[in-house]
């Protein structure tokens, strides 16, 4: 029967959500010493290599299922304390999420968790063509995410679309857009994605215009700053229109694509770990989503 080494996988876990031994060895209330002889136990007990000791430490491909494991058990022994003590001790939960949707309506889905506090939440943000990979991985026990992919061990559930317009600034739009949303005009109008992860500026000028080519743009990764940045003046870009949609009535941004939207369907995935906080916690989420997302 294989050992597990829980004390080892603690020390594992800790450096690598932490980011270094020292702040690991903090958290564990054991010196740094220590923590390097947890893991060094652990490796030579799982016979392999499972951590990179760089700056900051990384885990191999065996540390990452070994870390995927133990959050998985820890929610499931968080679970069976249906007290939980002071939030110093309350259950670490971690999602993925792409940032339109944090900005919109994740932070209402996350309130039957937070109001009073059941979890300590680690809400990271990516691409939502790329959340998926966080919990394929074990980094994450649910995501938010336009991927279709299979993992086995989850559940997939649709949570609906979330609608983008292709907006700008009526100032900016007489300036780059006076002949209407041209081929031309967007291979020299300046445009603003999230960074090199973001696709879907790209897929949306092919599937409006089916240009496939150079379009000069800004980079700017925060949902809020993003949409200020548009209406400022400096750039055109993909809002959902759940964002947009005040200053769309204010006049402050305009419609450069003439209600040409495009819709990405989004989906929650989820390991399938059932305790009480699990099953809250996607509850909330697939019912915030159905109420504002777009449904079939």
């Amino acid at each position: 029967m294989r050992v597990v080494d829980y004390r080892g996988l603690a020390a594992l876990d800790a450096v690598i959500g932490l980011g270094s031994f020292e702040k690991a060895a903090q958290a564990l209330a054991i010196s740094q010493p220590a923590v390097s002889q947890r893991i060094r136990t652990l490796e030579n007990l799982e016979g392999t290599l499972l951590i990179i000791r760089s700056h900051p430490p990384l885990p191999t491909e065996a540390g990452q299922r070994l870390i995927a494991h133990y959050r998985q058990v820890k929610l499931l022994e968080a679970a069976l304390d249906a007290q939980p003590g002071p939030t110093t001790q309350l259950p670490a939960l971690a999602i993925a999420v792409n940032a339109d949707s944090a900005a919109t309506w994740i932070p209402e889905a996350l309130g039957p968790l937070l109001l009073p506090p059941s979890c300590l939440l680690d809400i990271r943000l990516d691409d939502q063509d790329h959340t998926l990979s966080q919990l394929r991985e074990g980094r994450v026990f649910a995501c938010v995410t336009s991927a279709n992919d299979l993992v086995a061990g989850t559940t997939a559930t649709p949570l609906g679309g979330m609608r983008y317009l292709c907006v700008a600034s009526p100032g900016f739009a007489q300036q780059w857009f006076p002949h209407g949303f041209t081929v031309e005009a967007v291979s020299q109008a300046p445009a603003i994605t999230f960074g090199s992860k973001d696709a879907l500026h790209e897929r949306y000028l092919q599937h409006r215009l089916g240009y496939t080519g150079r379009y000069p743009h800004h980079v700017l990764g925060s949902a809020r700053d993003f949409v200020r940045f548009i209406e400022a003046g400096y750039a055109y870009g993909m809002v959902p229109l759940l964002q947009a949609e005040t200053a769309l009535a204010a006049g402050r941004l305009i419609d450069v694509a003439a209600g040409q939207a495009l819709d990405v369907p989004l989906t929650w995935h989820a390991w399938d770990i059932q305790t009480p906080l699990t099953r809250t916690l996607s509850d909330a989420v697939i019912a915030t989503a159905r109420k504002w997302l777009l449904q079939d």
